[in-house]
C-alpha cells in the first residue's frame, strides 16, 4: 500500500492500493493507524474497490461499525466510485446523509473528494 500526500494543508491522504484494505472494524482500524503513523494525515480518500462488497449491504452493519471508527478517531473519509449501480433506496439514503455530514462522503472522483475534504473541518 503507498500514499500519495495531497490537500491545500498536506492533510490528506490518497490511498494506492490493488487490495480490499477496509473488510471490517479491525482493519479499519488498522488502515487509521498505518496512515497516521506513516503521513500524519487525518483525512483519507480511498477508492470503493479498496472496500469490501458487504460494506455496501447495510443489512450486514459494516458500514456503521466501519464509519464509527473513523468518526470515534475524529478521521474523514471519502469513498471514490460510481454508486449508481447500487438500487438499495436505503443505501442511497444512507450516502445522501454522510454526503451532508462533515466526516464521510461518497464521490465520483478523487478531484470532489479533495474539494469535500479541502473544505472538511
Amino acid at each position: 500500500m503507498e500514499y500519495k500526500i495531497l490537500g491545500r494543508k498536506n492533510d490528506i491522504a490518497l490511498i494506492i492500493t490493488d487490495e480490499i484494505v477496509i473488510k471490517d472494524a479491525q482493519s479499519a482500524l488498522d488502515l487509521i493507524a498505518a496512515v497516521q503513523y506513516e503521513t500524519d494525515c487525518d483525512k483519507l480518500i480511498v477508492h470503493k474497490s479498496c472496500v469490501a462488497d458487504d460494506f455496501f449491504v447495510l443489512s450486514t452493519g459494516v458500514a456503521g461499525e466501519i464509519l464509527q471508527k473513523f468518526i470515534n478517531y475524529r478521521k474523514k473519509i471519502a469513498i471514490v466510485g460510481d454508486y449508481s449501480k447500487y438500487t438499495s433506496k436505503a443505501l442511497k439514503d444512507f450516502i445522501y446523509e454522510c454526503n451532508k455530514g462533515n466526516s464521510i462522503y461518497f464521490v465520483p472522483s478523487v478531484d470532489e473528494a479533495l474539494l469535500k475534504l479541502d473544505n472538511a473541518e
